[in-house]
């Protein structure tokens, strides 16, 4: 019998099969259950996520009951309603039915002869009519209790009107804040918004990208370039309070005349101080610098060392490498970090408390030297009141965050999406 027909021959080469095949199930059933814990942590997460939405549009909507102060029937002259009377006479109802002080505040603020129809009868149900949430019901309890609901509150107030409010609407999105949480808007933060997330996206972005740049192109591999580095890597991850108190000393007192615009005459010097939007974005601007400029250097990283070696072949100089070839590749990462820094800087209220973000503003702000409030800050105001209703117009300014924040990173995407497909 031939050396390879011999079946002692086999047996170390079946004892091997079998060992692998047996390490090889393990490794499967090991695989199998990783597979399951991250299923299960997928699933998990966005049950909790669901369960968010489901609780803020739960109190973003729902019947309310609305009693007022005054009948509107009541105010009515010769027969004509409230609704339908000329200028002159709302402007006579308001003075009748106000405080003297009240009355001259208004006309202080914008005189009657400027002011429309539409704002004075505004002014009427505000200041006279008077109308009180005096009791509200969730999304699930109006669509499952309507009948039970409408009985109590005839009963209990005859007087009430009940009706389905959305506190999510175009009112809400046009109004200023108001004590009145029937007539709060958004408005005034939402402008705030935008105008420090302009100024810390302009701030932040040029600088981060640069100094991305020079730390993986230009700079050396020393002491101090990597010290550098350590402290990028190191402030991406200091509370956002802190920067609140550095933008302070910096920004509100150091650069006072800056700020507030007092160098340029913009304000009045003797009242003027840094607590304004400017300094507001450029302390955002701080807050994500050192994630921009970590994500552009991940970005960069990422371009083929090859297409440099090819442009210095061809005579390109560093800078036009880097312009060319380096920058172009790189953009669709760059924009990918810029998003989720922009996206944690939209949601901030820590640092900008600490600045001194206005808690309760009705002006719109103009300018880069105008006092502000914004979304996050208005959220926590409302949902610090005692009054229940507050937390129904909270859920709805948390909607209105939720969208901002989804347009702008959707505009980042499509920016990024049409750069890569021109690479």
């Amino acid at each position: 019998m031939s050396a390879e027909n011999n079946p002692l021959n086999t047996l170390p080469e079946a004892e091997e099969n079998k060992e692998f095949s047996s390490n090889l199930k393990r490794r499967h059933v090991k695989g199998s259950r990783w597979q399951m814990v991250f299923r299960v942590s997928t699933i998990i997460g966005v049950v909790a996520l669901s369960l968010l939405l489901l609780n803020i549009i739960n109190s973003a909507f729902g019947y309310v009951a609305i009693e007022n102060e005054v009948d509107p029937e009541s105010l009515a002259v010769n027969g004509v309603a409230l609704d339908d009377l000329p200028k002159e006479e709302l402007v006579s109802i308001l003075e009748a039915n106000v405080s003297a002080g009240l009355f001259r505040r208004f006309e202080h603020d914008m005189p009657f002869e400027e002011r429309t129809s539409e704002e004075v009868l505004e002014l009427v149900y505000e200041r006279v009519i008077e109308p009180k949430v005096i009791e509200r019901w969730s999304l699930f309890d109006s669509v499952f209790r309507a009948d039970e609901i409408k009985t109590g509150v005839a009963e209990e107030h005859p007087n009430a009107r009940v009706s389905f409010e959305s506190w999510l609407d175009i009112a809400f999105i046009t109004s200023p804040q108001s004590g009145d949480a029937v007539r709060a808007g958004v408005r005034t933060a939402i402008f705030g918004s935008l105008w420090t997330i302009s100024i810390a996206f302009l701030f932040a972005f040029p600088i981060g990208v640069g100094a991305a740049i020079y730390l993986e192109e230009y700079a050396s591999d020393n002491m101090i370039n990597r010290v550098i580095q350590t402290n990028i890597n190191n402030l991406a991850g200091v509370p956002s309070i802190i920067y609140g108190i550095l933008g302070l000393a910096i920004f509100v007192r150091g650069l006072e005349k800056i700020t507030s615009g007092a160098f340029l005459g913009v304000t009045d010097p003797t009242t003027a101080n840094g607590r304004t939007i400017l300094s507001a974005g450029l302390t955002l601007g701080l807050l994500i610098l050192p994630l921009i400029i970590i994500n552009a250097q991940e970005a960069i990283k990422a371009v083929p060392n090859s297409l440099r070696q090819a442009s210095f072949g061809l005579g390109a100089t560093r800078w036009q490498t880097v312009w060319h070839h380096v920058l172009p590749n790189s953009i669709p990462g760059i924009l990918t970090g810029t998003i989720l820094a922009v996206s944690r800087a939209i949601g901030e209220t820590a640092p900008l408390v600490v600045v001194g973000a206005s808690t309760f503003i009705t002006v719109d702000p103009d300018g880069p030297f105008s006092k502000f409030t914004t979304l996050p800050i208005q959220i926590y105001q409302w949902t610090s009141r005692p009054q229940d209703v507050f937390r129904n117009i909270a859920a709805a300014a948390i909607i209105v965050l939720l969208i901002m924040l989804l347009s702008l990173n959707a505009t980042a995407v499509l920016l990024r999406n049409r750069f890569s497909q021109k690479l």
